[in-house]
């Protein structure tokens, strides 16, 4: 696939459509071209980040009552070039049953999905590296990933700084980078579209 003409981060963005949900593999779009997956616990803001980055507020769903999103949700930036939605993980509610049922397809979809071309990691800039997330990076490393350290606006700037510094300091090592993100002062977007974009661009 040809590579995109250049545009500006924010317009490259501009065009983003949901094109679809799946609950099993066989019902994700083709596997071909480019994919970037937003991963994240449950409440973190992964859903108002997607919607932020593409400049659409009502683009992926949120929802007061966190671990509500039960599939893979699927945004088309432009042909052949997605944005994935996972379910979030760690949300003590959700039915033991119904996490490993998550689980099982979701690892099967990172198993086989060819069109993957990077990961973010959605983490509380308030709480970050949990157990969840520490194991959501780790099983992700394969793949290069960009972690967004969101309702960053919630701190102070010496303690948005200080957890910046701490998870750069902790995931060290790898094609792991790390930003500070706030979708309600529109912090950090351009920095995460110039990422994504980049990706997206490999297709």
């Amino acid at each position: 696939m040809e590579p995109l003409r250049p545009k500006t981060p924010e317009n490259f963005f501009r065009a983003t459509r949901y094109i679809g949900c799946a609950t099993k593999p066989r019902a994700c779009p083709d596997d071909e071209g480019g994919e970037v997956v937003f991963a994240g616990r449950s409440n973190t803001g992964k859903s108002s980040a997607i919607n932020a980055i593409c400049g659409h507020r009502g683009l992926a769903r949120t929802s007061k009552t966190p671990g509500r999103t039960r599939a893979i949700h699927f945004f088309e930036v432009a042909p052949g070039r997605r944005i994935v939605d996972l379910p979030g993980y760690g949300y003590a509610r959700v039915a033991a049953g119904v996490r490993q049922d998550w689980a099982v397809w979701i690892t099967r979809y990172f198993e086989t999905r060819l069109s993957l071309r990077g990961a973010v990691v959605v983490m509380d800039a308030r709480r970050p590296l949990t157990t969840q997330d520490e194991q959501a990076v780790d099983y992700l490393r394969n793949l290069p990933l960009h972690v967004l350290l969101t309702k960053s606006d919630k701190l102070k700037r010496a303690e948005a700084d200080a957890a910046l510094r701490e998870v750069r300091r902790a995931l060290s090592g790898g094609a792991v980078s790390v930003q500070t993100f706030s979708t309600l002062k529109k912090q950090g977007l351009d920095e995460a579209r110039t990422k994504l974009a980049g990706w997206l661009n490999t297709a």
